[in-house]
């Protein structure tokens, strides 16, 4: 078992998905619903949801983000968007992330002093889950990336899936076999992004 300093540096996109994993369905499912239940978020608000689609029901969301994208991008341009989407319809399944907005607008209600704030420390709390989903699927030895077709796939996305008109879809992350090791990214220099004080 990695350490979590090592397993946050493990983790990378990857791009190159398949379907041939070591890893069975009920073990990725515990790890998702493991950290949805421990990620913390403001006022223990609890607002993230999650679907989590395997087989056909992850070819699906991939089906509807092409056919919905074929009647946006140009016909000349959409071979390339549509190698994109197969790609990650290659992956072994696909986690939905959603915010529950009826629990964010009872706790405006509830807390009217911080309204303003709830919708945003939310999206703190849903970024920290995929974080950790990210992280946690990537020391099951998965490769994992992150998509933002939402909204344009909402509304079909969340009626295939049956979810409540309240889930709002933030992202979505696909994840299977590595294919391939990602590229080596750049990054700037640490000194650059902490200053420390003693």
């Amino acid at each position: 078992m990695r350490t979590f300093m090592e397993a946050v540096t493990n983790r990378r996109t990857n791009y190159a998905l398949g379907r041939d994993i070591a890893v069975l369905p009920s073990s990725i499912s515990a790890t998702v619903e493991k950290m949805v239940y421990e990620v913390p978020s403001a006022f223990n608000m609890q607002s993230s949801r999650v679907v989590l689609a395997f087989g056909e029901k992850h070819d699906k969301i991939w089906q509807i983000t092409k056919e919905i994208l074929r009647g946006i991008v140009p016909q000349d341009r959409f071979a390339q968007t549509e190698e994109k989407i197969n790609g990650f319809a290659a992956a072994y399944g696909t986690i939905l992330y959603f915010e529950e907005t009826e629990t964010i607008k009872n706790m405006q209600k509830q807390f009217a002093a911080y309204a303003d704030n709830f919708p945003v420390w939310a999206q703190h709390a849903n970024g920290m889950l995929q974080f950790a989903v990210w992280t946690a699927l990537t020391d099951l030895g998965l490769g994992v990336n992150i998509q933002h077709y939402n909204p344009i796939i909402d509304d079909k996305v969340k009626a295939f899936f049956d979810v409540p008109d309240s889930w709002k879809l933030t992202a979505q992350m696909p994840f299977g076999a590595i294919l391939h090791e990602p590229s080596v990214i750049e990054k700037m220099s640490i000194k650059e992004r902490v200053k420390i004080f003693d």
